[in-house]
């Protein structure tokens, strides 16, 4: 898991930011992404793709992470701007903020998937990125454990659709729940909310 951060410090580099992020395929609710600058050697047991872990053992590793980092960023974007530019460039920005937040800034970029933001600081993009890099595992760790708290808030305020469950993703008893109630001002309305019949 640490080969690509190796790899960076054997050229130079010092201040390496793994990225990350969570909610591009829900319904609802926002993009959050996770910029993490992890010391080398950081130490932390378990780091791992945020879909491999329990709930539990991604909030004590979300504690640990912020622990011992250099420095965490969290970028977000709300559902209305996923719907005014879309979710591939929605992420993209949140990626940006979470990359602006940290101090020190990054001297090189550690990406998960395909795609790079706008921004002059070197990196690469790396497929599966967060189960082969734990700069990237620790940014999807936190921004999956931050977008769930933001879901949960959301679900004090919304409590007819179940987002404390779903975390907004399209389930079975969420499209039911849009169906009944129809959808909610933080639902993305460029999205196909209800299944075809």
């Amino acid at each position: 898991m640490d080969a690509f951060e190796r790899a960076c410090q054997e050229n130079g580099y010092k201040q390496i930011a793994g990225i990350d992020e969570a909610g591009r395929g829900a319904l609802a609710g926002p993009v959050i992404a996770a910029a993490v600058i992890l010391p080398i050697n950081c130490g932390i047991k378990g780091l791992q793709d945020s879909k491999q872990l329990t709930p539990k053992q991604r909030e004590r590793l979300h504690d640990e992470i912020y622990k011992v980092a250099v420095s965490v960023g969290i970028g977000s974007v709300d559902n209305r701007v996923v719907d005014r530019l879309n979710v591939l460039e929605a992420t993209l920005l949140a990626m940006q903020e979470a990359i602006e937040e940290l101090t020190p800034q990054p001297d090189y970029l550690l990406i998960d998937g395909i795609n790079f933001p706008a921004i002059d600081i070197q990196g690469e993009a790396i497929k599966k990125g967060d189960s082969r890099s734990y700069s990237i595992a620790a940014a999807s760790i936190i921004a999956k454990t931050t977008r769930d708290r933001r879901m949960i808030a959301l679900d004090r305020a919304y409590p007819h659709y179940g987002f404390r469950q779903h975390k907004g993703y399209p389930t079975a008893k969420h499209r039911h729940a849009i169906a009944q109630f129809g959808a909610s001002d933080v639902h993305r309305h460029t999205f196909k909310l209800l299944a075809d019949d």
